[in-house]
């Protein structure tokens, strides 16, 4: 009997949330059971490594690695038509959304770019007519006009109520998908309160991370000597340097923690990404230039996670942070900011703690549960004894490949 056939969709394999989900996924997937030909954009990223090796990686074709490529290079490589798409993309959006730079406008631009340059581009694999198809990324236009398949499937990561979307020309998109995949409840409600009449179409799918993963990870190699510094207490985030993650403020937040503790704290920061110029400058604002250290990019950021003494989410606003999930998995007390879909995540008091959002109150959060030795004992017991492992929510990919979505929340 032939085993069917799934087709996958991603930008590229950077450290990150989707991309660390997206490997949780495919590791958890049967190759006994399923064919997976995986499609990316572009084919770059640290991740590029835990690719499981039965997965089906698909050459690359040149005009989707220039479609998040600067301009300036599409122009010198000679893809004219991808660049004109792009910078008309960007008219476009700054006409629907205004001239505001924030990273919440910007998203938008994404979805701009993918209308305008998907009819740019050739199908892919067009011999062959998928079982299922699923898009793990927006913009999710390539999937649905770019491959053959029976059913296809887009996948749901953020918080809408935090992002800026065009949603005339987004509902044309979701509604021609059989499925809209979410990793929460609360991201499912979120996007419910932008798009009401998808409700029929959607379907829980937690992303899906492995404990035995993460623990031998963990082990790989010693970094305690890089982030551990005697009679200090260490703080740990992970994730890209953006809006959504908040770090511009870790440096005011860490200053207040200092004051009103009298510790030493070292707070420090894994990640990359285009905010680096601004968090920087709020460092050296806060003068907390030895206390908030940014470590850059990490392949492997599991090792740091268990030699921190607490690790920190401060973000705005998150889908379900997988970072969050590791950091439980290897039993560090853990602080989230109270962003709307924090308490999906965490159970303020048993698992974790949830903290203020505002600088001041965050701060005080904080200071609170360091000084709280018997709570973040009892949530490092609670987290020994408690598995987060979900690989069977692989069993609801399968199941797409035949039922609607209203079985599957069954």
């Amino acid at each position: 009997m032939t085993k069917p056939r799934i087709f996958i969709a991603m930008h590229y394999m950077e450290i990150g949330g989707a991309e660390t989900a997206l490997v949780g996924l495919l590791g958890a997937l049967d190759p006994k059971r399923v064919d997976v030909d995986l499609f990316l954009y572009d084919h770059r990223g640290e991740m590029m490594q835990f690719i499981p090796k039965w997965v089906n990686l698909l050459p690359p074709i040149p005009k989707y690695t220039m479609l998040e490529r600067p301009i300036k290079e599409l122009v010198k490589r000679g893809y004219w038509s991808i660049a004109i798409a792009r910078l008309w993309a960007k008219i476009q959006s700054k006409k629907t959304y205004g001239k505001s730079g924030s990273t919440l406008a910007n998203n938008s631009i994404f979805d701009k770019v993918a209308k305008y340059t998907t009819p740019l581009l050739t199908k892919i694999n067009p011999s062959v007519t998928y079982d299922l198809a699923i898009s793990f990324l927006a913009p999710h236009r390539i999937a649905l006009e770019k491959v053959n398949a029976k059913r296809k499937v887009a996948w749901i990561h953020t918080d809408y109520t935090k992002v800026w979307v065009d949603t005339h020309d987004e509902i044309k998109v979701w509604e021609k998908f059989d499925h809209i995949a979410s990793i929460s409840g609360d991201v499912t409600s979120t996007f419910l309160k932008t798009f009401p009449s998808l409700a029929p179409k959607i379907v829980l799918i937690e992303n899906i991370i492995s404990p035995s993963y993460v623990r031998g990870r963990a082990t790989q190699q010693n970094t305690a000597n890089e982030i551990t510094v005697k009679n200090t207490v260490t703080l740990l985030s992970v994730g890209r340097f953006s809006e959504a993650k908040n770090y511009d403020n870790v440096p005011d937040i860490c200053r207040m923690i200092i004051e009103k503790t009298r510790l030493s704290i070292k707070w420090y920061i894994i990640g990359y990404g285009g905010d680096e110029p601004l968090i920087r400058q709020k460092i050296k604002e806060a003068c907390m230039e030895n206390h908030v250290i940014l470590l850059g990019k990490r392949s492997n950021p599991y090792p740091y996670i268990k030699a921190c003494d607490m690790y920190v989410q401060p973000s705005r606003y998150e889908g379900k942070s997988v970072t969050v999930r590791e950091a439980q998995m290897l039993c560090k007390p853990v602080v989230v900011t109270n962003y709307p879909t924090a308490k999906s995540q965490v159970k303020d008091g048993i698992d974790g703690v949830i903290v203020p959002m505002d600088n001041e109150g965050c701060a005080k959060g904080i200071t609170d549960f360091i000084h709280n030795k018997p709570l973040q004992e009892r949530i490092i017991s609670y987290l020994k004894t408690h598995d987060y492992g979900n690989e069977p929510e692989a069993n609801k990919v399968y199941n797409l490949l035949n039922h609607e979505s209203h079985e599957l929340n069954e």
